[in-house]
């Protein structure tokens, strides 16, 4: 189980270094791709590129999902990393708009859009294969080893940022040293494809290969018998992929350029926020095997609601640092009790022959519509309204949502218990 764990951990992490990096240079990318004299064009420029990889995540996710039901998880595993890591080497060698006009953004978009296919499986591959592995009453702590190699992917890609700002400086990091982060995807992505093809198969796949159990057809098979599953595990989801990519992507440019505070501290805010959610989920996934997933979700989807205005009323030009600080921490503290179980929760909706399929499909399609959008949505509503705490609806109509959808949810943790 340790090894499972470990390895499903580093090579999901590897995939989402290099997923992350583009939102993590935003501020820079709108400069060379999408030039204009407005920031606020750029920026919705760039998040627009940002989310267009996440339309193509449902596409890869029906791909995916056949080929991890039918032919295996680590077939499908195996596959996705090194479709995400060739496309993000690209992007460090890619001539910029100033080089070749508006190819360099077509360009640009083509190779997020191939990103956005890899996704599409990863992530859900990586939770089913994982929690397929763990024992019932740790579904929950199981579970979440994904969503923690998932921010140490993150926490990386804004170490090796940092890192190079503070070791070329920022003036040459803008100039060209921005590159050597992608480059050192391609890297990384050998890793994981090495670490992957050497694990061993889902025990649980196996066994219902063995059973006959295998469906032939799984995504017409998810559609036809477990839609009503799909659509709680995509409103469950919601409170998940819109907040996370609002405090891990969004918020880096948002504090420079609305708040404005340095790019150095957005990057050190982002690391800490960061930091909250990795050290904060395992303790909620943890939690949730003993007293329940649903209690968890639904409680803190309550607290959310509840509290994002107030929180994000303190975001003014000007505020200082340390209230800005402190509002991004507390927001991803909360999102982090959130989060912890979800994993589990994604797993226990589905049975085994259509399992990858069924979450690839529902949680991809909540990723896409609120999650890949929510840097360019947030970015639009300021600049609509004139007010930085107009997010904080967004945010709002996701919690209602999920609230729904927890209020339809049948809590298996107990059966893990028994």
């Amino acid at each position: 189980m340790k090894k499972v764990v470990i390895a499903g951990m580093i090579g999901n992490g590897l995939e989402w270094y290099d997923y992350a990096l583009y939102g993590q240079v935003a501020w820079l990318l709108g400069r060379l791709f999408f030039p204009s004299d407005d920031a606020t064009v750029q920026l919705l420029a760039t998040f627009g590129v940002f989310a267009a990889g996440f339309f193509a995540r449902p596409i890869g996710a029906v791909f995916f999902g056949w080929l991890g039901d039918t032919y295996g998880r680590k077939t499908a595993l195996v596959t996705a990393v090194l479709m995400m890591a060739i496309p993000t080497g690209l992007i460090g060698v890619l001539p910029t708009y100033a080089e070749i006009g508006i190819l360099a953004p077509i360009l640009l978009t083509i190779i997020r859009l191939m990103q956005g296919l890899s996704l599409g499986g990863e992530f859900s591959g990586s939770i089913t294969y994982i929690v397929e592995h763990a024992p019932p009453h740790r579904r929950g702590l199981a579970g979440v080893a994904s969503l923690v190699s998932l921010i140490l992917g993150f926490l990386l890609g804004l170490l090796v940022v940092r890192g190079m700002m503070a070791y070329f400086g920022e003036a040459a990091f803008e100039a060209w040293a921005w590159r050597l982060p992608f480059i050192i995807g391609i890297v990384i992505g050998l890793v994981g494809f090495y670490i992957r093809s050497h694990c061993c198969e889902s025990p649980t796949f196996e066994q219902a290969k063995a059973a006959g159990h295998i469906s032939k057809t799984p995504v017409r098979q998810a559609f036809a018998e477990h839609p009503w599953e799909m659509l709680k595990g995509f409103g469950m989801y919601m409170t998940v992929t819109m907040p996370f990519y609002l405090t891990t992507i969004y918020f880096i440019s948002f504090s420079h350029v609305h708040l404005g505070i340095s790019t150095e501290q957005a990057l050190n805010l982002s690391i800490y926020n960061m930091l909250a959610l990795l050290f904060i989920k395992p303790i909620s996934a943890w939690a949730s095997d003993y007293i329940g997933r649903r209690r968890i979700m639904m409680a803190t989807a309550l607290l959310m609601c509840a509290a994002v205005y107030p929180l994000f009323s303190f975001f003014e030009p000007g505020a200082p640092l340390m209230t800005i600080a402190l509002v991004q921490l507390a927001f991803a503290a909360i999102l982090a009790v959130y989060v912890g179980p979800v994993a589990a929760v994604l797993v226990e909706l589905f049975p085994t022959s259509v399992r990858f399929t069924g979450m690839a499909i529902s949680y991809n399609l909540a990723a896409a519509l609120f999650g890949g959008t929510a840097p360019f949505v947030c970015e639009w509503l300021i600049k609509v309204t004139g007010s930085n705490a107009a997010i904080a609806w967004y945010v709002m109509a996701c919690n209602a949502v999920s609230l729904v959808a927890l209020y339809f949810y049948k809590d298996r943790y107990k059966e893990a218990l028994r």
